[in-house]
């Protein structure tokens, strides 16, 4: 059996009674992590784009936009959703397989039952959990030992189109034949340039939007009878050849599928940019409650780690020196500054105000990024941090696993204080008893007959 059928008749067959109680435990935090992001991103740049562009379009009211306060036909939704989510790069990932999952499983969940109408919590959660599996997968099984971005691809988008296909013919029951041609349909529109981070363009957080548009609009293609590839995997054409030049390991793609669940190896974000530079903030975080740090007495800093973290800080002369919001989110040198002069790293830190303060800028202006081989990492990796002081002090501080990831796991706790926080700073700030109501619904949303309502809490 090919890995296209073993997935189409796992996505058909599950049922929410199949699901370990981890996985759902998992599912829960991974939708109130990307409600979060989602009510936090808002306000970002490319977003009130895409509403307007929806606005224009018209359609049938269908699916909830997020803080928004309209609906629209399910798969610009999903799209504007999927960007809201994505846009903080605050969203959770895939550490090892380098993979944002919520943006894309999550956007296009709500949207797709929200169309289907009443779907229950176990319905959803079985969908999302599917999808998100599906996803990590991808990553995992391509370009063993590296990346999808080593392609030239942005993983997320990528393998995006394909999982919220998945996710949406799971909500409307298509049987095994309309699950290929969904899957096939989204591949036939796969994409997805990595280049946009280099760029510091709004295009890298447009990616998850449109995968999750293309992925709900090719299950509604494939419930109306319209044909897809029939091997978007593994077929000649298949998106590990045509994508990776046939690089990938097929054991990783479906081993234990059904056993083994990648949602629960889903980490979540402390901090709103780019995870393969979190290990780099902890350290620096760490030095500067140790120490006691001053960032005006700071005579250098030198920032070590894998090929990723180093690829992070060049060239200087845009790191230090941030065009964008995106660029100081991709930028080590800028971040790890931020987290030495204030002692934490916020929303509040990625706007187009704050990321030209003078105090960061000239801290980051004394960090340098240092290519060390052996901390090389498929996936996040460590990052070390030294910090010369005026004084001939010296501080040193390494970390192997940040905060989020599986070895460090945030809790669901955790993520109700990120849900208030990005609330806060939404278009159209939630009160306090709207988002502790929205927690408790997540929190017991295996129990929901109807849980779309939790989405139209914050339209």
């Amino acid at each position: 059996m090919t890995a296209i059928n073993e997935f189409v008749k796992h996505f058909v067959n599950t049922r929410y009674e199949d699901l370990p109680p981890e996985v759902v435990a998992a599912v829960k935090q991974e939708v109130l992590d990307s409600l979060a992001t989602a009510l936090g991103g808002s306000t970002k740049g490319g977003v009130g784009e895409l509403v307007a562009m929806a606005k224009e379009w018209g359609g049938a009211k269908q699916s909830t936009v997020i803080g928004q306060g309209f609906k629209c036909p399910a798969p610009n939704a999903a799209q504007i959703n999927g960007t809201m989510i994505h846009a903080l790069d605050y969203d959770d990932g895939h550490q090892t397989a380098l993979v944002h999952i919520g943006c894309v499983t999550v956007s296009s969940a709500f949207a797709a039952a929200e169309r289907v109408g009443k779907v229950s919590g176990k319905e959803l959660i079985t969908a999302i959990a599917l999808g998100g599996d599906f996803m990590s997968r991808l990553g995992l099984a391509n370009r063993p030992g590296e990346s999808a971005l080593s392609s030239g691809w942005h993983p997320t988008t990528l393998f995006g189109f394909l999982g919220s296909a998945a996710i949406a013919g799971k909500l409307f029951s298509l049987y095994e034949e309309q699950m290929t041609n969904a899957i096939g349909l989204a591949y036939h529109q796969c994409g997805g340039a990595g280049s946009g981070v280099a760029d510091g363009a709004l295009a890298k957080r447009m990616g998850p939007g449109l995968a999750a548009k293309a992925g709900v609009t090719s299950a509604i293609m494939a419930e109306r009878g319209i044909t897809g590839e029939r091997d978007a995997l593994e077929g000649k054409a298949g998106i590990f050849k045509t994508y990776m030049g046939g690089d990938y390991d097929p054991k990783a793609l479906t081993a234990e599928l059904g056993k083994r669940w990648e949602v629960v190896n889903i980490g979540d974000k402390p901090y709103p940019c780019c995870g393969l530079t979190h290990a780099c903030i902890d350290a620096a975080l760490s030095l500067k409650e140790k120490h006691n740090i001053d960032a005006n007495n700071i005579k250098s800093i030198a920032i070590y780690g894998g090929q990723a973290v180093y690829d992070l800080s060049q060239p200087p002369e845009v790191k230090q020196n941030p065009r964008t919001i995106i660029d100081a989110q991709f930028s080590v040198l800028y971040v790890v500054a931020l987290a030495l002069v204030n002692g934490k790293v916020t929303v509040d830190d990625f706007t187009e105000e704050s990321i030209k303060r003078r105090e960061i800028l000239s801290v980051a202006h004394k960090a340098s990024g240092n290519l060390v081989p052996a901390m090389n990492r498929h996936g996040v990796g460590p990052g070390r941090v030294k910090i010369m002081m005026q004084d001939g002090s010296e501080y040193i501080e390494e970390v192997e696993h940040c905060l989020g990831s599986v070895e460090r796991p945030m809790t669901f706790e955790d993520v109700t204080k990120k849900f208030r926080e990005c609330a806060a700073c939404a278009l159209k700030p939630l009160p306090t008893s709207k988002i502790e109501k929205v927690i408790k619904l997540v929190s017991k949303l295996e129990t929901l007959s109807d849980a779309t309502k939790i989405i139209r809490l914050i339209s």
